[in-house]
């Protein structure tokens, strides 16, 4: 019963720990990993959660949980281990503890007070107390108003049990449903107490807890325990012939775990420890039994095995820092719940995990040969059926995978024909599912335009005339090469200025500002700079240094100190692979209008000459990393032309749609996940050792795909059976674009957003499957704080799936889910984490966990019908900050906006959306706006803003102007500081 309870009470108790019971804990390492497998968290929602108790067929768990709105006290909750449901079977007023299921399964038993005219004062009480930061440690009140109840499964009660003055708790029936065992100390009420008789009563009423036993209509109620001290905690082993209990020392210090007939007949002391053991538990077989106990520190309970006759020393169980109590077996024996600490808020919550007899036994010393008679599995495992080609299949997700990864899908980059394969694939499995089109044209895609590089074209010149007034023109890709964000067009001829490493950086904590501009007039000149940064510098002031060094950042500071053109060079001590600087295209940010180039060291070496200097002598001279002055270049005029042509492309998204009736449904649950790659790596971001070769993407994405594709399968084959009732349909999306930053979700979104408003009102849900297939520790749910309907969600469609899964709040994530999330839909985005072949050709089909696979499906494909079925749309949470990890540089201040990434054709930064209460949404901002300056500084791209934003200062206005309706509009926006 309230192990939990009792086990905090026992946490607020001074005292001291006894030396046999130091003994123990030096002695006994525990055996949780050879005990314990799979373990994972099975209660999610609340407070905190315990004494999970399994009906006889073990389909069904009671439990208390702290999670009603105004009331902080336990509740009870039944959960249908096959589905997932969770449904509250007490009053919800009061105080509630120790539930029990009856042997049919068709009634439940509890403790409650609700009938108690003060329980809803008392409600008030605490939470006033812990809304002012008084709230006490978690202690076990023994009120006296508690009785016992007996409900039907839906929470209707039946009738009230107890009667009698005092605490009337910790019930359970008997295996054959005749009897109730239960704790009580309406004893100590009896006759008249004097004031100082009620008044020990009230102070510690756990001195007068005796077992008492009833029939299942509440009566003839027998006494079976007559002790100083608190005993408690009763349950029946699995064939009713012994009752175990814990028995406190009349101090309440020392607790010992007892076994006894129903009777009362028979008594026996199990544990001599002399520390506090209870919350005992039998294993079905009647072999053995649990419990918890504080031999290891009060604020370490760990569990413990013991024989039933107490013969052999106890064998310690778990051995995981923290809490863990409250253990109950399935009544087949195979796995154990407990309730434990182990979770991120320190918080106990029940856990399942995989129980191993035959280690048990062995390490007990029982007999393992011997027929232990335990119960066959009702459950098969949880209710999990045996999975079918109609159902998802580990099989199926392999043959999906492996066609997605095939070589001539080529890594399915955006744009190639590699991609058309993948996205015909998708359609083409969409329509043996038996989908609806759900494309633009009434087919099943939907095309969208995008830039997809840049290239040279014909007319690109560079000339340089010197002191002879001889003039040169340089080969193009030879000597020089226009950066992918330079501007085009014809620069006419003008002077040089050398600007060292064309760095301005403002001073730091323990840092020197470093300006390469310092009394250097550059107007109407070409600027020539190094790449990089100083080589020579401290790692602190490389650290500093390093993100005014990115090659956006000097041009930016060009472009303001009123340069024509940046020149870049490498210089001899430079560490670049290549000495002219790719052209390459960098997806979500645009071009700027300052005309950048690269040169070789040998061409920079001739623009030096003029003034007498050394390139090699004078990157040396910088390295040591003084901002050493510029100097003028005399006699030397460069002109350029610069021709790039960015490449327009077209490529499409893939949507099948599941419909609830006959017609479509006006709101729609999206799943979705991104079928595209990064090719052969050499255009995205490659982490492979030698770029070039194909990248699979078996992971990232072609897990999510084949999982779509399988969940879509088998929602369809549930409705078709007759054993699914959507109320709304499912749209299933293969996205494109996500690795150039999301362009496909974000197409879909914009095509059906009108004006101003979002998708709220026709998306009710997205779920985004990115990189699933490596399933190890844990799943990652995030987004979760998007809508306050995910967490109990979560708990419940995982009870029959049994995933270990991390939830996170985040809904601003570099993924498809972000789309939604701006256009005002909630979000769920699955995620089994990053890992060492992420982006690498050794991304390969044959490294998924496709065990793993199908189970984050399973789950995936619970929740996106879980929402299909609700008639009541789930609430829209709006985060009050983004997550900006993959900002180039470090943000000293916040101003709260979602750039548009994937619009990169226009001279600003798109605001996509604004946090919710943020600066910017506080100074007028709003989503559809075009940023195109900052403080003065003109933006041109995400580049510029992200450089401006580290310029700014907390709590200091700063004026942001944002281009609306065709006008500019300035805006007054005090940036927050950034924690």
């Amino acid at each position: 019963m309230h192990r939990l309870l009792r086990c905090t009470t026992a946490l607020a108790v001074a005292g001291l720990v006894s030396g046999s019971a130091l003994a123990l804990a030096d002695a006994s390492p525990g055996h949780e990993a050879q005990l314990l497998s799979n373990p994972r968290q099975l209660i999610f929602e609340g407070r905190r959660s315990g004494e999970g108790y399994f009906s006889a067929d073990g389909r069904l768990m009671i439990f208390q949980s702290e999670r009603e709105s105004g009331n902080p006290f336990y509740q009870i909750y039944l959960l249908d281990l096959e589905t997932g449901d969770t449904r509250r079977v007490s009053p919800g007023i009061g105080k509630t503890t120790c539930a029990w299921i009856h042997p049919q399964g068709d009634r439940v038993l509890y403790a409650s007070t609700h009938e108690d005219p003060g329980a809803e004062a008392a409600q008030r009480e605490e939470l006033e107390k812990r809304a002012s930061g008084q709230g006490s440690r978690y202690s076990w009140s023994f009120d006296a108003a508690y009785e016992i109840y007996e409900a039907d499964a839906r929470g209707n009660i039946l009738r009230r049990l107890t009667t009698a003055e005092g605490y009337d708790a910790e019930g359970s029936w008997s295996p054959d449903g005749k009897t109730i065992v239960f704790a009580s100390n309406r004893h100590a009420y009896v006759g008249d107490l004097s004031d100082d008789a009620r008044a020990a009563l009230e102070q510690d009423a756990s001195r007068s807890m005796e077992i008492y036993i009833m029939d299942a209509d509440g009566g003839q109620v027998r006494r079976l325990t007559d002790s100083p001290g608190y005993d408690g905690g009763p349950f029946f082993s699995a064939d009713g012939s012994r009752i175990v209990w814990r028995r406190f020392d009349e101090a309440g210090k020392v607790a010992e775990i007892w076994t006894m007939r129903p009777d009362g007949s028979d008594q026996r002391q199990i544990t001599r420890l002399g520390v506090m053991s209870w919350a005992p538990f039998f294993h079905p077989s009647g072999d053995y039994i649990i419990f918890a106990n504080n031999a290891h520190g009060y604020d370490n309970f760990e569990l413990y095995i013991v024989d039933s006759d107490g013969r052999r020393p106890p064998v310690r169980v778990t051995d995981t820092p923290g809490f863990d109590g409250l253990p109950v077996f399935t009544p087949d024996g195979k796995q154990l719940s407990w309730a434990s600490s182990r979770t991120v808020d320190k918080q106990a919550q029940i856990f399942i995990a995989d129980w191993d007899d035959a280690a048990a036994r062995a390490l007990l010393g029982l007999d393992t040969t011997e027929d232990t008679a335990t119960p066959p599995d009702p459950t098969s495992g949880m209710g999990m059926p045996a999975p079918t080609r109609a159902e998802i299949a580990a099989e199926d997700l392999r043959t999906r995978v492996d066609a997605l990864t095939a070589e001539p899908m080529a890594g399915r980059m955006t744009g190639t024909a590699g991609s058309r394969l993948a996205t015909d694939y998708v359609a083409d499995a969409m329509t043996r599912i038996g989908l609806q089109p759900a494309g633009d044209q009434g087919d099943w895609f939907q095309p969208y335009r995008f830039i997809s590089g840049v290239t040279l074209t014909e007319g690109n010149r560079l000339t340089f005339t010197d002191t002879d007034g001889r003039a040169a023109e340089l080969t193009v890709d030879q000597d020089w090469r226009p950066l992918a964000f330079s501007g085009s067009g014809a620069v006419e001829p003008a002077e040089a200025v050398f600007v060292g490493y064309g760095i301005v950086a403002p001073a730091a904590e323990g840092q020197p500002a470093y300006d390469s501009y310092r009394d250097l007039e550059v107007a109407d000149r070409w600027v020539l700079a190094f790449r990089g940064l100083p080589e020579d510098v401290s790692p602190e002031r490389r650290q500093h240094l390093s993100e005014y060094a990115d090659l956006r950042f000097k041009a930016m500071v060009a472009r303001e100190q009123g340069a024509r053109g940046l020149v870049l060079v490498s210089g001899p001590s430079a560490r670049f692979k290549d000495q002219l600087v790719a052209l390459e295209n960098e997806a979500g940010a645009g071009p700027g209008s300052l005309p950048v180039i690269s040169v070789t060291d040998a061409l920079g070496q001739q623009l030096l000459a003029p003034a007498g200097k050394d390139l090699a002598a004078v990157q040396q001279a910088l390295d040591g990393g003084d901002a050493v002055s510029g100097f003028a270049l005399p006699n030397l005029r460069l002109a350029a032309d610069i021709r790039l042509q960015r490449e327009d492309s077209v490529d499409r998204n893939v949507l099948g749609r599941l419909r609830a009736g006959e017609r479509p449904s006006e709101e729609v649950v999206i799943v979705g996940a991104h079928v595209d790659h990064i090719g052969d790596g050499t255009r995205l971001d490659s982490r492979d050792d030698t770029p070039g070769r194909i990248h699979p993407g078996a992971d990232d994405n072609a897990s999510g795909v084949a999982a779509l594709l399988e969940i879509a399968e088998d929602l369809a084959s549930r409705k078709a059976r007759g054993a699914l009732d959507l109320r709304h349909d499912v749209i299933f999306a293969a996205w494109t674009g996500e690795e150039m930053g999301r362009l496909g979700s974000a197409a879909f979104v914009e095509a059906r957003t009108p004006g101003d408003e979002g998708l709220g009102e026709q998306v009710l849900a997205y779920l985004n499957l990115d990189m699933i297939g490596r399933l190890d520790s844990h799943l990652s749910i995030q987004g979760a704080g998007s809508s306050s309907l995910w967490r109990g969600e979560i708990e419940r469609r995982n009870v029959p799936v049994g995933l270990p899964v991390q939830v996170q709040d985040d809904a601003y994530l570099p993924t498809d889910s972000t789309s939604f999330y701006l256009a005002g839909v909630p979000v769920l985005s699955f995620f089994t984490g990053v890992h060492q072949d992420y982006n690498t050709s050794r991304d390969t089909a044959d490294r998924l966990n496709y065990e793993g696979l199908t189970r984050v499906a399973r789950l995936a494909g619970l929740l996106a019908a879980a929402v299909a079925v609700r008639d009541t749309a789930p609430d829209y949470i709006a985060q009050e900050k983004p997550s900006t990890g993959a900002s180039r540089a470090n943000l000293r201040a916040y101003l709260g906006t979602i750039p548009a990434y994937d619009k990169t054709d226009l001279k600003g930064v798109l605001v996509d959306g604004v946090a919710k209460d943020g600066p910017a949404e506080r100074g007028g901002m709003r989503a559809g706006d075009l940023i195109v300056s900052v403080a003065g500084r003109r933006i041109e791209n995400i580049y510029d803003y992200t450089y401006a934003l580290n310029a700014l200062k907390a709590d200091e206005p700063v004026t942001v102007t944002v281009e609306r309706d065709g006008t500019d509009q300035p805006l007054s926006i005090v940036p927050a500081a950034r924690e």
